[in-house]
């Protein structure tokens, strides 16, 4: 399968309890992760994460599966064309 190049951004608003799931799964992808970035948004009580990936179409739909089954954790992806 051919790999594609995108982005997820990751929306987390319970930091304590989603948080430490949120880094496992990542932790577990971590060989189609480019690199990642959080910043904790403290006014509006949610953390915001981008994180690069480089993967099959099938890895990367795993991955923000897996990510938007969580509580409190909303994920949305971006593929670059071919």
């Amino acid at each position: 399968m051919e790999q594609r190049v995108g982005a997820i951004a990751i929306l987390v608003r319970d930091r304590k309890q989603a948080t430490p799931k949120v880094n496992a799964l990542l932790s577990d992808f971590g060989d189609i992760i480019i690199g990642r970035i959080g910043v904790p948004y403290r006014e509006k009580g949610v953390n915001v994460m981008a994180v690069l990936v480089d993967g099959t179409t099938d890895q990367l739909g795993a991955l923000t599966g897996k990510l938007g089954s969580l509580e409190g954790v909303t994920t949305k992806s971006l593929l670059l064309m071919k």
